[in-house]
């Protein structure tokens, strides 16, 4: 009955995602490795994506390359991240 409960609870819990936003007056176009898939997600200016709810490395317009877990701020402003 206690494992039932717990496993009940993990699957219930939200997954806290990683959250980017674009402050640059351009687009950026970021591309996101996740469980082995690649995207490219593209960030109109002023504009915010939630992404990687379970850890990813993101790869940013200045070709820097960065991780993370889940739950962070990530702010773009002159292709350069800063994380929050």
């Amino acid at each position: 009955m206690i494992m039932m409960l717990l496993v009940s609870a993990a699957m219930s819990a939200p997954a806290v995602a990683a959250s980017v936003t674009n402050k640059d007056a351009d687009t950026q176009v970021l591309v996101v490795v996740e469980g082995g898939s690649r995207m490219e997600i593209a960030l109109e200016p002023g504009a915010t994506e939630t992404i990687c709810p379970s850890g990813c490395f993101v790869t940013l317009p200045n070709g820097d390359r960065i991780a993370l877990n889940g739950g962070e701020n990530v702010e773009i402003e002159g292709g350069a991240a800063s994380v929050k």
